[in-house]
């Protein structure tokens, strides 16, 4: 058997912390209710989870195994045709990959070669759907959803019978109850029967998740011949994109006929495991999460690894469960005691569900524009037989985009809320809300820091970049002192306009590594565009010789440092809304994610006038884990400091994770890590013990400084320090997004071990 000692500290990690959470839960908890027995429900929660434990464990022990029995596969990179014929001189026949990534591949084979072998994959997918990382993320994937559920259900069993979950900071209408034949549930019950679902929920996922992979390498492994196979192409997978769906889809039903004779045969052997879900929650449930994780990696390409894929796939299921449960409280009151939320059924949760669910359900309903919009910023004027009309369609198409979110916003959408909100005015509910802060003041005041701050950075760092282009300076290494990063095959997706001359999928044109594209031909006006020497013979109107001498002295920063100023920048936004106002920051967090994503809409699909000029502002600040279609960082992060709220954390401490893991933590390690770093922590990673320490170091001070200022509750800075450094380390192991999966793991560990 063979494991190295990076992989094997996070599975340790990952694994520890599970049972931990599971211990727990069965010792410190004895809820009292009239309704249920929680010691019977935590003994099949506590053998679940130990289960779904002891499954990842052998899994990686049965693959750690199966690869040092098996032939290791060593390319040089002189025998890449022998190894993979036709790979130098064959374009890859998927329009979204580039022909840069045939170089990249073939500069890395060797190393891609001896990595690959052990990654799993969702059913139907391949190599080239995944984000390049050193390993696939499986025990993030299968772990991180029954952790965090753990976590929720193990601060709702600590609360008295009649408590309010609710923390007094949190100024929003009480929770929803109902009460009718079927029993009535206090607050605090109705809650952890949600929990004790939302637990069945994350282990029937990640059983689901475990199937596919398995599936996957069983099927593979009837297709692969005896000599060696790129990792790119497994040869189970048609080329085809509609043999691939239709496979998907009878596999998919498949695995959901499993999944419900699994569940018939627990109630036979009456087995309390799953005993939470129902027959309609698993087909539904099973279905979304399967269709969640194909339609995700095909269409965010190269944008999630497999550990990844499995976290957002499980929160978009339990978020659309959530809709589901709350529907049908409103459509078939009579038939449920309480509503199966996993959060408080307060507005907070209904507007959530309704930015969040909406954005997404109005990008499929209005896909035609989208892809249609995208599709003529592809096609170069030259080819077109009526090019004068090129920006009319453009037009068009972004005024029937435009006219479509305004009709799914205030009609389906808000008809929706209007009706959850119990026949209010949503946009009436939302005015007053933010009259009814602490003073009347306080949340428009709030508004206003929040705005001020964000267009002050975005026209900031735009200025900066925009003007510091003239002057390009190269290093040694070949990067760009001015712009850094920009050098070689650009690292993020492309910007889509009428001048490209091919589908491209990751910008590796030089107009794209410069960040300008075409954006003239979009008929956009940008202020670098003048000044760029690029672009000859362009009117310099704006630019005086003022400027321009003091554009050389503009100030510099590499990609990693302008990447931790926008976490930086979260600190100096957030703490003050979730200091003084969680609840209302919690429905802001709702309303930027929900922005966010129709932003990407525009940016990734061209819409006329504003696609260009986000993506060559986005454009700056990717690095190598932006490779795919969508640009998920500012998703990450947004996701990651919001989270805590999200889950309506007990404590102002815990509320404060995402932005002291995020905003202090992460972007001071990484600093600190690359300037004075020299100890890594294991070969196969550049992470470092002085950046971990930084880390951590730098949370508590942080923690502690908030506490003096009365901001936060007194807390066991032993326990504290403990859960960050954790933490820390698993940051240094990951080679997942830390933006997702730090808050995460930090927010339910301080849950776990009591910071008080």
């Amino acid at each position: 058997m063979s494991l190295d000692a990076r992989r094997a500290g996070e599975t340790l990690i990952l694994i520890g912390s599970l049972v931990y959470a599971s211990s727990k839960i069965w010792e410190d908890t004895n809820f009292r209710s009239p309704h249920f027995n929680s010691q019977q429900y935590n003994l099949w929660v506590l053998t679940e989870l130990h289960l779904l434990a002891g499954a990842a464990v052998l899994y990686i022990l049965w693959l750690s195994n199966s690869l040092i029995s098996s032939k290791p596969i060593h390319s040089p990179a002189s025998n890449i045709e022998t190894a993979a014929p036709g790979l130098a001189s064959k374009r890859p026949s998927s329009p979204r990959a580039p022909e840069t990534r045939d170089a990249n591949f073939k500069k890395n084979a060797p190393l891609l070669l001896r990595r690959k072998p052990d990654f799993g994959f969702v059913w139907m997918s391949v190599p080239r759907n995944y984000r390049e990382s050193s390993d696939d993320g499986i025990l993030t994937g299968l772990l991180f959803g029954p952790l965090v559920s753990s976590a929720l259900l193990y601060s709702s069993l600590i609360l008295p019978l009649s408590a309010s979950p609710l923390p007094s900071s949190w100024r929003i209408e009480a929770p929803r109850l109902l009460s009718n034949a079927k029993g009535s549930y206090s607050v605090v019950e109705a809650l952890i029967l949600s929990r004790y679902n939302l637990v069945d929920l994350s282990n029937l996922c990640s059983t689901i998740l475990l199937f596919h992979v398995c599936s996957s390498w069983w099927y593979e492994s009837r297709y692969r011949a005896s000599g060696s196979t790129l990792d790119n192409e497994r040869k189970s997978v048609p080329r085809s994109a509609g043999k691939r769906l239709s496979y998907f889809m009878l596999f998919a039903l498949s695995t959901t006929v499993g999944m419900l004779s699994i569940k018939f045969a627990l109630l036979e052997f009456s087995l309390g495991i799953w005993q939470h879900l129902s027959w309609f929650e698993i087909i539904v449930a099973s279905l979304f999460y399967q269709c969640t994780l194909y339609g995700t990696v095909r269409l965010a390409h190269r944008g999630f690894t497999l550990g990844e894929l499995g976290i957002v796939g499980f929160g978009g299921t339990a978020l659309f469960m959530e809709f589901l449960n709350v529907t049908a409280a409103r459509i078939w009151p009579l038939t449920t005691p309480y509503i199966k939320t996993y959060r408080l059924p307060t507005p907070l949760l209904i507007f959530q569900t309704a930015l969040i669910a909406g954005s997404f359900l109005t990008g499929f309903a209005l896909s035609p524009f989208l892809i249609l919009s995208r599709n003529i910023g592809q096609r170069p004027v030259r080819r077109m037989r009526y090019p004068e009309l090129k920006l009319r369609q453009r037009r068009f198409l972004a005024f029937g985009f435009y006219v479509g979110s305004f009709v799914m916003t205030m009609g389906l959408i808000g008809m929706w809320t209007y009706w959850c909100l119990g026949k209010r005015n949503p946009w009436l509910w939302v005015v007053l809300y933010i009259l009814e802060g602490r003073k009347k003041w306080s949340r428009p005041a709030l508004l206003i820091y929040w705005a001020a701050l964000g267009s002050l950075s975005v026209a900031g760092w735009n200025r900066q970049l925009a003007r510091s282009r003239r002057f390009r300076a190269w290093n040694n290494a070949g990067e760009n002192l001015i712009v850094p990063g920009s050098s070689g095959a650009s690292s993020g997706p492309p910007l889509v306009d009428s001048n490209s001359t091919a589908p491209q999928s990751s910008g590796n044109s030089s107009d794209t590594q410069t960040g300008v594209g075409s954006g003239s031909a979009l008929g956009l006006t940008f202020p670098n565009l003048p000044n760029l020497s690029n672009l000859p013979n362009l009117p310099n109107g704006v630019a005086t010789d003022l400027l321009d001498a003091a554009d050389k002295h503009v100030p510099t920063l590499r990609l990693n440092a302008r990447r931790k100023f926008f976490h930086a920048l979260t600190v100096v936004m957030f703490v003050p809304g979730i200091a003084f106002d969680p609840a209302f920051t919690h429905l802001s967090f709702s309303v930027a994610f929900a922005l966010f994503t129709f932003a990407e809409y525009v940016r990734y699909f061209a819409i006329y006038p504003f696609g260009a000029a986000i993506h060559l502002f986005m454009n700056e600040f990717l690095d190598q884990k932006d490779s795919g279609t969508a640009i998920l960082s500012h998703f990450y992060l947004l996701t990651g400091c919001a989270g805590s709220l999200w889950l309506e954390g007990s404590s102002p401490l815990l509320l404060f994770t995402g932005i002291l893991v995020l905003g202090v933590g992460d972007a001071l390690a990484s600093i600190i890590g690359k300037r004075v770093g020299k100890h890594r922590w294991s070969p196969t990673t550049n992470k470092t013990l002085e950046g971990s320490f930084a880390f951590t170091l730098s949370v508590v001070i942080s923690a502690w400084l908030l506490r003096l200022l009365g901001l936060t509750e007194s807390f066991s800075t032993l326990r504290y320090t403990a859960v960050i450094g954790l933490s820390s380390i698993l940051e240094a192991l990951s080679d997942q997004n830390d933006n997702v999966t730090l808050p995460l793991f930090s927010f339910s560990l301080l849950v776990l071990v009591g910071t008080s």
